[in-house]
């Protein structure tokens, strides 16, 4: 059977702000139609991050607006979802947020087989020099492509 893999979202944000020093594919819990609301792609979750308590991952600021077409029995927009992991992955996460600096924060939403997943990140913020060096970096790359082009164009 092969992959299916669809992606919801993609955190650019997290991926400017911070620098990722490892990821890991994590499952969340979620009401009917909040599974519908994702599908559809009503997410929100910018400012998103996780924290683990009593030995379980949460996440908080994740934004799934209210299914348009359920009835009076629509799900709370803003709640703390659990995220699914084994026991030996939230041991290793903990021991690396322990550390000064380090957070974990979702990186990518995307459909696996029809399951929502969570591209979980164990990040490090990135100082105001380090994301100047990414700005240009960027410009550097964009100004080679275009000469490229321009070259091929004659």
């Amino acid at each position: 059977m092969s992959e299916g893999k669809k992606i919801l979202g993609t955190n650019r944000k997290a991926r400017f702000n911070y620098s990722i020093e490892d990821s890991l594919e994590c499952g969340i819990v979620l009401e009917g139609t909040e599974v519908k609301s994702v599908r559809a792609g009503n997410v929100s979750f910018a400012d998103s991050f996780c924290f683990i308590e009593k030995g379980e991952v949460w996440m908080q600021n994740f934004h799934i607006a209210e299914y348009s077409f359920s009835s009076v029995f629509n799900h709370e927009p803003d709640r703390r979802k659990k995220l699914l992991l084994h026991r030996d992955q939230i041991k290793r996460l903990a021991r690396k947020v322990d550390e000064k600096g380090y957070t974990l924060i979702p990186l990518d939403f995307y459909l696996k087989d029809g399951r929502v997943k969570v591209t979980l990140g164990l990040c490090k913020g990135k100082k105001q020099f380090d994301k100047r060096e990414d700005i240009r970096e960027r410009d550097i790359n964009r100004d080679m492509a275009r000469e490229f082009r321009r070259g091929l164009q004659g």
